[in-house]
């Protein structure tokens, strides 16, 4: 027993594992996180099934409804109102998706898995990460799905495939920036019910009081100042370009998020994703 007990004493100290980088371990823990909400959606299809309802819903209404009598660059066409349409429709359902992110994070905290997870040597912002990672997979789905929808019926785009890509990855980006301000609200409130309406209630006017269903320049002077200057009409206003979706005769206002649209929606999107995402993770670490 005494040679055992000297045996072990004089091997040599076992060499402590080496710790994984910060931005290494964030990456990966992040990854887990997302894995985790993505299969957790692939066991509640109903909640992909019913986000796609209302996208699809606004397709159908506004272009048979409103089409043919929404003016737009001067014309009244249905085929110019549907193809002037479908960039908002698109911006619309990528912001949407806010009101689901802050309602997963809510339930997360409501049913104490957030405090486990902080219990966890694990990257601090690596929770919030998987969760907005997981739901811009599920807005990446719907657009796909949205966009055969919107193909079947008649909407076109006039432009090579490479911008017609631009356009979506400006979608995906406004809708992962937009997915932070949702995980600022999950982690403010104390109920899922309570951040999907905190979530939903200032999207409304964010959405309309811009360029995505009608023509900015037919509005009042004071809306059609915020209608510009919204980040949201900025990606409208790119995507109609990129998809060449102008009408004829459509003149762009001359504001300058609005005569530059691609780059005022990459660095509106970019100011959002840096802002919200600075303070949700600070709310993180407090949010009980």
């Amino acid at each position: 027993m005494t040679a055992t007990v000297q045996e072990a004493a004089d091997r040599p100290p076992l060499a402590a594992p080496v710790p994984r980088g910060g931005i290494v371990q964030s990456v990966n823990d992040s990854l887990v996180v997302a894995k985790r909400n993505l299969i957790r959606m692939t066991r509640i299809p109903e909640m992909i099934i019913f986000g796609l309802f209302q996208p699809i819903m606004f397709v159908v209404l506004f272009t048979y409804v409103f089409g043919g009598s929404i003016q737009v660059g001067g014309s009244i066409s249905p085929q110019d109102y549907r193809e002037f349409l479908m960039a908002g429709i698109f911006a619309q359902t990528v912001t949407f998706a806010t009101a689901g992110a802050g309602a997963g994070i809510a339930d997360d905290m409501h049913k104490g898995l957030i405090d486990r997870f902080r219990s966890l040597p694990m990257a601090r912002g690596a929770v919030l990460t998987g969760r907005t990672l997981a739901d811009l997979v599920q807005t990446a789905l719907t657009l796909v799905v949205l966009a055969v929808v919107a193909l079947i019926l008649g909407w076109r785009v006039h432009e090579n495939i490479g911008k017609v890509l631009l356009g979506f990855l400006l979608l995906l980006f406004l809708g992962y920036a937009f997915s932070w301000i949702g995980a600022l609200i999950g982690l403010s409130v104390r109920t899922p019910e309570a951040a999907t309406s905190g979530g939903l209630i200032w999207l409304f006017p964010l959405t309309f009081i811009s360029n995505a269903f009608v023509d900015a320049n037919n509005m009042p002077d004071f809306l059609r100042t915020i209608a510009e200057w919204n980040p949201f009409s900025a990606t409208v206003q790119a995507c109609r370009e990129l998809f060449g979706n102008l009408p004829p005769g459509f003149q762009a206002p001359d504001a300058w998020p609005m005569q530059h649209p691609v780059l005022a929606s990459a660095l509106w999107s970019l100011l959002i994703l840096v802002v919200f995402r600075t303070l949700a993770v600070r709310k993180y670490r407090s949010a009980a």
